[in-house]
């Protein structure tokens, strides 16, 4: 299945688009949609459903990830996200997209096995799983194909499940 794993922020929001079975995991691309602070908004939010549209219609994923919305101090941040996740829904749902949405600790338990993990040892296992040879610079970019990563394996475990039964 092709997944489209997606970090949302309205100044960097990373992308990672990789090819998974639930258990090996390839990348085919992986970047960022960079916005000015200097603009509004408004603005922003439309450069980020531009990009992404452009990612979904030359990649063309089967689904979709996000990172659920987390607690933060810092209201206005947080008002901000909210914003940039509702356009990568929006964007996802135009694209006839289904969209997985995981917890920052249900993607590092994923992904390293420890829900409590930091950044550098998220990084590190996806490029280990990855079987990277080279770093991806974004830690957007990297962060976006975590959640592809746990979505892929969350996906993959609910349907072996299902089988069982």
């Amino acid at each position: 299945m092709r997944i489209l794993g997606i970090d949302c922020g309205t100044e960097r929001t990373g992308y990672g688009l990789i090819e998974s079975d639930g258990r090996s995991h390839r990348m085919i691309v992986a970047g960022s949609i960079h916005t000015s602070p200097k603009q509004p908004l408004e603005a922003r939010l439309l450069v980020i459903a531009q990009g992404l549209r452009q990612v979904i219609q030359a990649h063309l994923p089967e689904s979709a990830a996000v990172e659920a919305v987390f607690y933060a101090q810092n209201v206005k941040t947080a008002l901000r996200l909210s914003h940039a996740r509702g356009v990568v829904l929006l964007t996802a749902a135009e694209a006839g997209l289904s969209v997985g949405e995981y917890s920052p600790l249900e993607i590092k338990t994923s992904v390293v096995g420890y829900g409590r993990a930091e950044k550098q040892q998220v990084k590190m296992m996806v490029h280990s799983l990855l079987a990277l040879e080279t770093l991806i610079e974004s830690e957007d970019a990297c962060d976006a194909i975590a959640v592809a990563i746990c979505h892929a394996t969350r996906t993959s475990t609910a349907l072996r499940i299902g089988v069982a039964r």
